[in-house]
């Protein structure tokens, strides 16, 4: 038979194809992150489905067993929203098929990621989509370092509780979109900068997030002395070494390291 990786609404319960409706009534089993949450969305369409729950925590001790079932039952694979494996569970079962030699069939279908970097403005490709801002403050300063040191915008997740946070972290001039609550009732796309951003959301702030950053090395063409100079001008705004180098590394396309040596060698 086959795995079928099946996308389910963002949020707008119509945002589902008739494909995906096809496979989900004729499924077998639909392993789904939350039984509760699925069983939702079938019972708004008329869809009597097996469910089997699938989720973080079982993810790697059902994998091979849900691979071996593809074998003889038509099994589809749901998230709790958007498309599996994309920020949420599936890829070792998808691992586990593609080594069993299970067909593997992906619809097309709802991506909160999709979405947010089409409504965000920036420019879209390149593109990185990095999943969720880490907790830990080390992993989060390393990761928002990587996505003002390159040149391609960034897409992220992050919860409504640190929004706030991350923003304040980020170079202030930086352009950036935030995305609340796409495809929802009280849907939102607020387009600024990343100080206007944190302004404008540090308050209470509700539903899922998307965060659609500008990469800083859209600028204008410098010379290497420019780029020097504007990570020292950083430096002495208060910024530390390494963050100024990133800074204006995106801002001019010159190598973080190469400005970040420089910045330690005393002037003249």
């Amino acid at each position: 038979m086959t795995l079928t990786v099946v996308p389910t609404p963002i949020g707008n319960l119509e945002d589902i194809t008739l494909r995906a409706l096809r496979v989900l009534r004729e499924a077998d089993v639909v392993a789904c992150e939350d039984t509760r949450r699925t069983g939702r969305l079938l019972e708004h369409y008329g869809i009597e489905a097996r469910l089997l729950a699938y989720h973080d925590y079982n993810e790697d001790r059902l994998a091979t067993s849900l691979a071996e079932r593809a074998r003889e039952e038509r099994v589809a694979l749901v998230t709790d929203a958007g498309t599996p494996l994309v920020s949420d569970p599936g890829y070792a079962v998808v691992r586990a098929c593609i080594e069993a030699g299970v067909p593997v069939e992906v619809l097309p279908g709802a991506s909160a990621v999709v979405v947010a970097l089409a409504a965000s403005g920036l420019p879209p490709e390149p593109f990185t989509f990095y999943g969720f801002v880490p907790k830990k403050r080390k992993e989060r300063e390393a990761l928002l370092l990587s996505v003002t040191s390159r040149s391609e915008t960034a897409v992220l997740f992050e919860s409504p509780r640190r929004l706030a946070r991350t923003l304040l972290e980020l170079p202030g001039d930086l352009p950036v979109a935030v995305c609340r609550e796409l495809t929802k009732l009280h849907e939102e796309v607020f387009r600024g900068t990343a100080a206007e951003a944190a302004e404008r959301f540090s308050g209470e702030v509700r539903g899922e997030v998307v965060l659609v950053v500008r990469g800083g090395g859209q600028g204008e063409e410098a010379t290497f002395e420019e780029a020097l100079t504007r990570a020292r001008s950083y430096v002495e705004e208060g910024e530390k070494a390494s963050r100024a180098a990133a800074r204006a590394a995106a801002e001019t396309g010159f190598g973080k390291g190469r400005i970040y040596d420089a910045l330690a060698r005393p002037e003249g």
